[in-house]
Protein backbone atom coordinates (compact mmCIF):
# COMPACT_ATOMS: atom_id res chain seq x y z
CA UNK A 1 0.00 0.00 0.00
CA UNK A 2 1.39 3.29 -0.90
CA UNK A 3 1.37 6.28 1.78
CA UNK A 4 2.96 9.55 0.95
CA UNK A 5 5.05 11.55 3.97
CA UNK A 6 3.10 15.02 4.35
CA UNK A 7 5.14 16.69 6.92
CA UNK A 8 7.88 15.67 9.60
CA UNK A 9 8.82 17.19 13.04
CA UNK A 10 10.88 16.21 15.61
CA UNK A 11 9.73 15.60 19.09
CA UNK A 12 11.46 15.04 22.19
CA UNK A 13 14.10 12.97 20.45
CA UNK A 14 11.46 10.96 18.10
CA UNK A 15 9.33 11.84 15.24
CA UNK A 16 5.67 13.29 14.74
CA UNK A 17 5.23 12.72 10.86
CA UNK A 18 1.76 13.05 8.95
CA UNK A 19 0.61 10.91 6.04
CA UNK A 20 -1.69 9.95 3.85
CA UNK A 21 -3.47 7.06 1.78
CA UNK A 22 -6.16 5.92 -0.26
CA UNK A 23 -8.23 3.91 2.06
CA UNK A 24 -9.77 0.61 1.04
CA UNK A 25 -12.49 0.68 3.19
CA UNK A 26 -13.59 4.38 2.96
CA UNK A 27 -13.35 4.87 -0.53
CA UNK A 28 -11.29 7.94 -0.24
CA UNK A 29 -8.15 9.74 0.83
CA UNK A 30 -7.22 9.20 4.26
CA UNK A 31 -4.90 11.34 6.35
CA UNK A 32 -3.24 10.03 9.94
CA UNK A 33 -0.70 11.21 12.22
CA UNK A 34 1.72 8.99 14.19
CA UNK A 35 4.26 9.61 17.07
CA UNK A 36 7.34 7.47 16.93
CA UNK A 37 9.35 7.67 20.20
CA UNK A 38 13.26 7.46 19.97
CA UNK A 39 13.46 3.90 20.72
CA UNK A 40 12.53 2.83 17.16
CA UNK A 41 15.92 4.41 16.28
CA UNK A 42 17.51 1.65 17.92
CA UNK A 43 16.00 -1.33 15.93
CA UNK A 44 13.02 -1.78 18.36
CA UNK A 45 9.90 -2.25 17.41
CA UNK A 46 7.35 -0.52 19.72
CA UNK A 47 3.77 -1.10 21.03
CA UNK A 48 1.18 1.46 19.45
CA UNK A 49 -1.60 3.97 21.04
CA UNK A 50 -4.62 4.42 18.89
CA UNK A 51 -6.27 8.14 19.39
CA UNK A 52 -9.53 8.34 18.35
CA UNK A 53 -10.83 12.73 18.50
CA UNK A 54 -13.85 13.89 19.01
CA UNK A 55 -16.55 16.16 16.83
CA UNK A 56 -15.00 18.69 14.43
CA UNK A 57 -11.05 17.52 15.15
CA UNK A 58 -8.59 15.80 12.62
CA UNK A 59 -5.66 13.80 13.37
CA UNK A 60 -4.01 17.52 14.66
CA UNK A 61 -5.87 18.34 17.53
CA UNK A 62 -4.68 15.75 19.91
CA UNK A 63 -0.78 15.63 18.77
CA UNK A 64 -0.64 19.45 18.84
CA UNK A 65 -2.62 20.40 22.13
CA UNK A 66 -2.37 16.92 24.18
CA UNK A 67 1.24 17.25 25.15
CA UNK A 68 1.84 13.55 24.62
CA UNK A 69 4.98 13.12 22.76
CA UNK A 70 7.17 13.78 25.93
CA UNK A 71 5.70 10.44 27.56
CA UNK A 72 5.44 8.60 25.00
CA UNK A 73 8.98 9.33 24.09
CA UNK A 74 9.88 8.36 28.10
CA UNK A 75 7.42 5.02 27.96
CA UNK A 76 8.69 4.01 24.55
CA UNK A 77 4.82 3.57 22.82
CA UNK A 78 4.12 5.20 19.67
CA UNK A 79 1.15 7.02 19.22
CA UNK A 80 -1.88 6.40 16.05
CA UNK A 81 -4.01 9.60 15.45
CA UNK A 82 -6.77 8.85 12.52
CA UNK A 83 -8.50 11.71 11.35
CA UNK A 84 -12.54 11.43 12.67
CA UNK A 85 -14.33 10.52 9.35
CA UNK A 86 -13.72 9.96 5.21
CA UNK A 87 -13.13 13.52 3.67
CA UNK A 88 -13.30 14.73 -0.18
CA UNK A 89 -16.09 15.98 -2.11
CA UNK A 90 -17.62 13.32 -3.48
CA UNK A 91 -18.23 12.01 0.12
CA UNK A 92 -21.42 12.98 2.02
CA UNK A 93 -21.74 15.34 4.23
CA UNK A 94 -24.17 17.22 6.03
CA UNK A 95 -24.91 21.02 7.73
CA UNK A 96 -24.41 20.30 10.90
CA UNK A 97 -21.21 19.69 12.72
CA UNK A 98 -22.52 16.30 14.64
CA UNK A 99 -22.81 14.42 11.58
CA UNK A 100 -21.03 14.02 7.90
CA UNK A 101 -17.16 15.06 7.43
CA UNK A 102 -15.55 15.57 10.83
CA UNK A 103 -18.30 13.30 12.62
CA UNK A 104 -17.89 9.79 11.62
CA UNK A 105 -18.62 8.52 14.85
CA UNK A 106 -16.84 5.20 14.74
CA UNK A 107 -19.32 2.98 12.95
CA UNK A 108 -19.74 1.85 9.65
CA UNK A 109 -22.86 2.97 8.23
CA UNK A 110 -25.49 1.00 6.59
CA UNK A 111 -27.82 3.55 5.56
CA UNK A 112 -27.33 5.48 1.68
CA UNK A 113 -25.66 8.14 1.38
CA UNK A 114 -23.61 7.43 4.26
CA UNK A 115 -22.81 3.93 3.76
CA UNK A 116 -20.65 4.48 0.48
CA UNK A 117 -17.74 6.14 2.91
CA UNK A 118 -18.59 6.21 6.20
CA UNK A 119 -17.08 2.68 7.75
CA UNK A 120 -14.89 3.86 10.10
CA UNK A 121 -15.02 1.08 12.99
CA UNK A 122 -13.25 -0.60 9.63
CA UNK A 123 -11.05 1.45 8.90
CA UNK A 124 -9.91 2.07 12.79
CA UNK A 125 -9.89 -1.70 13.85
CA UNK A 126 -8.54 -3.30 10.81
CA UNK A 127 -7.42 -1.16 7.75
CA UNK A 128 -5.10 1.03 9.53
CA UNK A 129 -3.76 -0.95 12.00
CA UNK A 130 -2.23 -3.08 8.91
CA UNK A 131 -1.06 -0.21 7.20
CA UNK A 132 0.73 0.93 10.44
CA UNK A 133 2.11 -2.52 11.53
CA UNK A 134 3.58 -3.11 7.64
CA UNK A 135 5.26 0.10 7.07
CA UNK A 136 6.54 0.88 10.93
CA UNK A 137 8.37 -0.36 13.60
CA UNK A 138 5.61 -1.23 15.87
CA UNK A 139 4.50 -4.40 17.21
CA UNK A 140 1.09 -5.75 17.22
CA UNK A 141 0.17 -4.76 20.74
CA UNK A 142 -1.86 -2.37 20.78
CA UNK A 143 -4.18 -0.06 23.30
CA UNK A 144 -6.59 2.65 22.40
CA UNK A 145 -8.01 5.93 23.41
CA UNK A 146 -9.78 9.05 22.86
CA UNK A 147 -12.18 12.23 23.53
CA UNK A 148 -16.03 12.82 23.33
CA UNK A 149 -16.96 10.82 19.86
CA UNK A 150 -13.49 9.14 20.11
CA UNK A 151 -13.84 8.04 23.52
CA UNK A 152 -17.31 6.17 22.40
CA UNK A 153 -14.97 5.38 19.50
CA UNK A 154 -12.43 3.70 21.67
CA UNK A 155 -14.74 1.91 24.04
CA UNK A 156 -16.83 0.26 21.49
CA UNK A 157 -13.85 -1.12 19.76
CA UNK A 158 -11.99 -2.81 22.69
CA UNK A 159 -15.38 -3.67 23.89
CA UNK A 160 -16.19 -5.74 20.60
CA UNK A 161 -12.55 -7.00 20.51
CA UNK A 162 -10.80 -7.40 23.56
CA UNK A 163 -8.28 -9.84 21.70
CA UNK A 164 -7.09 -7.11 19.79
CA UNK A 165 -6.21 -4.04 22.66
CA UNK A 166 -4.43 -4.14 25.72
CA UNK A 167 -6.04 -1.70 27.27
CA UNK A 168 -8.71 1.26 26.67
CA UNK A 169 -8.95 4.62 28.26
CA UNK A 170 -11.64 7.65 27.45
CA UNK A 171 -11.88 11.84 28.50
CA UNK A 172 -15.24 12.75 28.38
CA UNK A 173 -16.80 9.82 26.41
CA UNK A 174 -20.35 9.47 24.80
CA UNK A 175 -21.15 6.46 27.05
CA UNK A 176 -24.75 5.76 25.72
CA UNK A 177 -25.00 7.31 22.75
CA UNK A 178 -28.32 5.56 22.02
CA UNK A 179 -29.72 7.79 24.61
CA UNK A 180 -28.63 11.28 24.40
CA UNK A 181 -29.01 13.57 21.27
CA UNK A 182 -25.89 13.09 19.52
CA UNK A 183 -25.63 9.65 19.11
CA UNK A 184 -29.46 9.51 18.34
CA UNK A 185 -28.88 11.79 15.55
CA UNK A 186 -25.74 10.29 13.95
CA UNK A 187 -27.34 6.34 14.33
CA UNK A 188 -30.26 7.14 12.96
CA UNK A 189 -28.27 8.37 9.51
CA UNK A 190 -25.78 6.11 9.71
CA UNK A 191 -27.57 2.66 10.99
CA UNK A 192 -31.43 3.76 10.06
CA UNK A 193 -34.71 3.59 12.40
CA UNK A 194 -34.48 -0.33 13.86
CA UNK A 195 -32.79 0.84 17.20
CA UNK A 196 -31.33 -2.42 17.98
CA UNK A 197 -28.54 -2.25 15.30
CA UNK A 198 -27.77 0.73 17.67
CA UNK A 199 -26.56 -1.68 20.06
CA UNK A 200 -23.86 -2.42 18.55
CA UNK A 201 -22.35 0.74 19.19
CA UNK A 202 -22.89 1.66 22.53
CA UNK A 203 -20.33 1.18 25.05
CA UNK A 204 -22.40 1.14 28.16
CA UNK A 205 -24.45 -1.60 26.72
CA UNK A 206 -21.68 -3.61 25.50
CA UNK A 207 -19.73 -3.08 29.08
CA UNK A 208 -22.81 -4.26 30.40
CA UNK A 209 -23.18 -7.67 28.76
CA UNK A 210 -19.08 -8.21 28.41
CA UNK A 211 -17.73 -11.79 28.59
CA UNK A 212 -14.13 -10.92 28.04
CA UNK A 213 -12.48 -7.43 29.85
CA UNK A 214 -10.31 -5.11 29.09
CA UNK A 215 -8.45 -2.60 31.83
CA UNK A 216 -10.61 0.35 31.04
CA UNK A 217 -9.67 4.09 32.64
CA UNK A 218 -12.32 7.11 31.63
CA UNK A 219 -12.01 10.68 33.14
CA UNK A 220 -14.98 12.94 33.21
CA UNK A 221 -14.45 16.55 33.66
CA UNK A 222 -17.33 17.87 36.12
CA UNK A 223 -17.91 21.26 34.28
CA UNK A 224 -18.31 19.89 30.84
CA UNK A 225 -21.01 21.79 29.39
CA UNK A 226 -22.08 18.45 27.68
CA UNK A 227 -22.25 16.17 30.61
CA UNK A 228 -25.88 15.75 31.63
CA UNK A 229 -27.06 15.82 28.24
CA UNK A 230 -24.67 13.80 25.88
CA UNK A 231 -22.30 11.81 27.59
CA UNK A 232 -23.91 10.32 30.52
CA UNK A 233 -21.39 8.40 32.90
CA UNK A 234 -23.29 7.37 34.90
CA UNK A 235 -24.62 4.91 32.19
CA UNK A 236 -21.14 3.45 32.45
CA UNK A 237 -20.69 2.97 35.87
CA UNK A 238 -24.05 1.19 36.58
CA UNK A 239 -22.82 -1.22 33.59
CA UNK A 240 -19.71 -1.67 34.84
CA UNK A 241 -21.33 -2.64 38.53
CA UNK A 242 -23.44 -4.61 36.93
CA UNK A 243 -20.89 -6.76 35.14
CA UNK A 244 -18.35 -6.24 37.39
CA UNK A 245 -15.94 -4.43 34.96
CA UNK A 246 -12.64 -3.16 35.42
CA UNK A 247 -13.63 0.24 34.84
CA UNK A 248 -11.83 2.95 36.79
CA UNK A 249 -14.11 6.27 35.82
CA UNK A 250 -12.65 9.70 37.91
CA UNK A 251 -14.56 12.75 37.77
CA UNK A 252 -12.84 15.73 38.09
CA UNK A 253 -14.10 18.65 39.94
CA UNK A 254 -13.79 22.39 37.50
CA UNK A 255 -12.58 20.68 34.59
CA UNK A 256 -14.37 21.29 30.98
CA UNK A 257 -14.62 19.36 27.91
CA UNK A 258 -11.79 21.11 26.57
CA UNK A 259 -8.15 20.00 25.49
CA UNK A 260 -6.79 21.42 28.87
CA UNK A 261 -8.89 18.66 30.32
CA UNK A 262 -7.09 16.17 28.18
CA UNK A 263 -3.75 18.07 28.50
CA UNK A 264 -3.95 17.72 32.57
CA UNK A 265 -4.05 14.11 32.65
CA UNK A 266 -3.11 12.40 29.60
CA UNK A 267 0.48 11.46 31.45
CA UNK A 268 -1.80 9.46 33.83
CA UNK A 269 -3.45 7.58 30.65
CA UNK A 270 -0.39 7.03 28.81
CA UNK A 271 1.54 5.87 32.00
CA UNK A 272 -1.59 3.42 32.72
CA UNK A 273 -1.50 1.68 28.98
CA UNK A 274 2.21 1.62 29.55
CA UNK A 275 1.42 -0.96 32.19
CA UNK A 276 -0.13 -3.33 29.67
CA UNK A 277 1.62 -3.14 26.66
CA UNK A 278 5.50 -3.49 26.26
CA UNK A 279 8.69 -2.61 24.00
CA UNK A 280 10.44 -4.79 22.64
CA UNK A 281 14.11 -5.39 22.93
Amino acid sequence: MTIENLSSNKSFGGWHKQYSHQSESLGCTMRFAIYLPPQVANGQKVPVLYWLSGLTCTDENFMQKAGAHRVAAELGIAIVAPDTSPRGEDVANDDGYDLGQGAGFYVNATESPWNRHYRMYDYVLKELPSLVESVFPVSDQRSVAGHSMGGHGALVLALRNPAQFRSVSAFSPISNPVNCPWGQKAFSAYLGDDKATWEAYDASLLMRDAQEQVPALVDQGEADNFLEEQLKPEALEAAAAASEYPLELRRHEGYDHSYYFIASFIEEHLRFHAGYLTVEA
